[in-house]
C-alpha cells in the first residue's frame, strides 16, 4: 500500500510539472506564414473590447444560443465581409465585435425570437507590421500587444553587417492618408538616450532599416 501511495505522489507532481511547461507560450513575434495559436491575442480580450476593430483574414466565432447550425468559425474574407445562414452575406471588416454582434442579433430577429449572439475574435490576422532593408528576415509580421521597433528588429533576426543603425524609421499613415516618418537611432537607444523612441507599433506601420 505504501509503495501505491507514493507512485499516486510522483505521478501526481509528473503531470503537474508537465501541465506548467505546456502552459508557457512564446513571446516572440511571429511572421505572417507562422500562424500558430500561440502567435494570437487572447480571444477573450477582444470578444467586446470596443478598441479592437474587425479586419480582413482575422478569424470570427460566432455564437448563437441553442442554434447550432448558426454556431460556427468564420474566416473574414479580403472584401471584409463573412456569410451566415439566415443572415447571409454582411460587411465585418471595420467593425468591433460588439457592433457586429448587435447587427447580426438585429437581422436574426426575423427568423429566431429573441436570439442571444455572441461574437468573439478566435483568431487574429489583419493586425501585422511590415520591416524591410538590412535585417536577417525581412517581411510581415503578426502584430501582437505591445510590440515596440526592438521587438520587431528581434523577431526579423536582427540587423544584417551593413545595416545603418542609426537611420531606422517607421513610416505611418494615419486615418486621412497622411504619412509620418518616426526616427529611431539604434546606437542611442543602446545607449540610454532617448528610450522614448523605441515606440509600440500600430497596424500597417513599416519599419526600414537602410
Amino acid at each position: 500500500m505504501k509503495c501505491s501511495a507514493l507512485q499516486a505522489v510522483v505521478l501526481s507532481l509528473g503531470l503537474a510539472a508537465a501541465s506548467s511547461v505546456s502552459g508557457q507560450t512564446q513571446s516572440a513575434g511571429q511572421p505572417i506564414g507562422d500562424r500558430t495559436p500561440s502567435a494570437q491575442p487572447d480571444a477573450n480580450k477582444t470578444a467586446h473590447d470596443d478598441s479592437f476593430v474587425i479586419g480582413n483574414d482575422d478569424v470570427l466565432a460566432i455564437s448563437v444560443w441553442k442554434e447550432p447550425e448558426l454556431t460556427k468559425s468564420i474566416p473574414v474574407r479580403s472584401d471584409g465581409k463573412i456569410s451566415l445562414p439566415l443572415v447571409g452575406e454582411m460587411m465585418a471588416a471595420g467593425q468591433t465585435p460588439l457592433q457586429l454582434e448587435r447587427e447580426i442579433t438585429e437581422k436574426l430577429k426575423n427568423f429566431i425570437t429573441s436570439p442571444e449572439v455572441t461574437v468573439i475574435v478566435e483568431k487574429v490576422y489583419s493586425r501585422k507590421y511590415n520591416i524591410l532593408g538590412e535585417v536577417t528576415k525581412p517581411g510581415s509580421y503578426l502584430l501582437t500587444a505591445d510590440t515596440t521597433i526592438m521587438d520587431a528588429i528581434a523577431a526579423a533576426g536582427g540587423f544584417r553587417d551593413f545595416a545603418k543603425k542609426t537611420g531606422v524609421y517607421v513610416l505611418r499613415k494615419s486615418t486621412d492618408g497622411h504619412e509620418t516618418n518616426l526616427k529611431f537611432n539604434y546606437k542611442e537607444f543602446l545607449k540610454g538616450k532617448n528610450s522614448a523612441q523605441n515606440v509600440k507599433l500600430q497596424p500597417n506601420d513599416t519599419i526600414i532599416v537602410p
